[in-house]
């Protein structure tokens, strides 16, 4: 690892160098299943991780490797392992600490899809969880149980943008001996680094900013050598969550813009979430970049920059906010983000159908919330869009009465 460059040049170039054998600069794809040994003892070894290799593709691949050394390098992390999506990534994590018996402690603003294997997979395993606003460090540790075995956030949180102040929470968790799992998705390894707040693992759903074409599913999750070990033989191998080699090459690919994505998803979702805090027809906005935001200057100090998720209500509720989002011409609905295109969706009956609507409640996930992943498009027409859409939401009569 070269540590003295910075992180937009480690992007493009750390663990990647030209083919020895061809001189290709581009990614070799290496789809392989069996990989051949020069002698018993070498195999033995590489199965036993003693030694670096790959032994059979369920364990992972060449290019799959490269991927993962590189995005350990810009977590700051021993190791990384590379799985079959985000949710693949979430679910290794909390099984590689938990098992029956056990129980998590999970910040209450959850992404539907974590909330889903929390409340109906995890207990077939016989592991239990409570959801905490852990804004309130203190709130949170009083939530602890002698069969609590992790912690999970996330930062910010999906789709409400709560930020958690993780260094806090680290130090007060290292004090009951608790491993800290933070979901970074959001941010992506340019905006944020969890373990050097004191972080034990972070998870990625790498379909979203870092590969940042909505072209491939995948997830990683990052840590010590010996975590990612574990993980990576009894759940990922043994599972069959492994990551393919094409969709590694994608990556590997997709990332060398990740700076300049990011940057630019950043600035994007600025401009549009101090347009809407400004329209009179939107009830509230949630951004970390906007000083309305709760959190704003937590984020300041924790992120280097806001991100590109923008959430708000509109007045009126739910029939308008379906109204408004039916009326876009350029954004289009979709359950994903991150990606070049400007993408909004309904979390109550979209992203987050999952959680009981009184559950939502409480979680701040209201029926008249939208969910903004704001694209790299001019963003003078991503206003142009949202603003026809908003004339459009009330009749001419209303306006006035509205606009006050």
């Amino acid at each position: 690892m070269q540590s003295e460059w910075k992180m937009d040049t480690k992007i493009i170039h750390e663990s990647q160098s030209p083919d020895p054998r061809t001189g290709a600069i581009s990614q070799s794809v290496i789809p392989a299943v069996a990989y051949a040994f020069p002698d018993a003892e070498t195999a033995a070894s590489v199965v036993a991780g003693e030694a670096e290799g790959v032994y059979y593709g369920r364990y992972g691949n060449p290019t799959s490797r490269t991927l993962e050394k590189k995005i350990a390098a810009l977590e700051g992390a021993e190791d990384a392992l590379g799985v079959s999506s985000g949710m693949a990534a979430i679910s290794i994590a909390l099984l590689g600490f938990l098992k029956h018996g056990d129980h998590v402690l999970v910040t209450k603003d959850v992404y539907g899809g974590t909330y889903n294997f929390l409340t109906s997979l995890a207990p077939r395993f016989g592991i239990e969880c409570d959801f905490v606003d852990c804004t309130d460090t203190a709130g949170m540790l009083q939530a602890i149980k002698p069969n609590t075995k992790a912690v999970y956030i996330e930062t910010p949180s999906n789709p409400k943008l709560t930020i958690l102040d993780i260094k806090q929470i680290t130090q007060a968790c290292k004090l009951h001996k608790l491993p800290v799992i933070v979901d970074n998705t959001f941010m992506s390894p340019c905006l944020q680094k969890p373990l050097e707040l004191g972080a034990d693992v972070v998870v990625h759903s790498a379909t979203k900013y870092i590969n940042g074409h909505g072209d491939v599913l995948a997830g990683f999750v990052v840590g010590s050598k010996e975590v990612i070990r574990f993980m990576r033989k009894r759940l990922m191998g043994d599972l069959g969550q492994n990551l393919n080699a094409w969709d590694s090459f994608l990556i590997l690919r997709g990332m060398k813009t990740m700076a300049l994505r990011v940057e630019r998803h950043c600035r994007n979702a600025q401009t549009v979430a101090e347009y809407l805090e400004a329209h009179p027809y939107i009830e509230r906005v949630f951004y970390p970049g906007l000083e309305s935001h709760p959190q704003h200057k937590l984020a300041l100090a924790q992120m280097k920059g806001m991100g590109g998720i923008v959430s708000f209500e509109v007045k009126g509720g739910i029939t308008e906010g379906k109204k408004l989002i039916n009326s876009l011409k350029l954004a289009m609905i979709s359950f994903s983000l991150g990606d070049p295109e400007t993408l909004v969706q309904h979390p109550a009956s979209m992203t987050h159908a999952s959680i009981p609507q009184k559950e939502r409640v409480q979680f701040g996930i209201t029926d008249g919330l939208i969910r903004v992943s704001v694209g790299l498009e001019d963003v003078h027409d991503i206003i142009a869009d949202f603003d026809q859409a908003l004339a459009a939401l009330f009749p001419y009569t209303e306006r006035n009465s509205i606009s006050k």
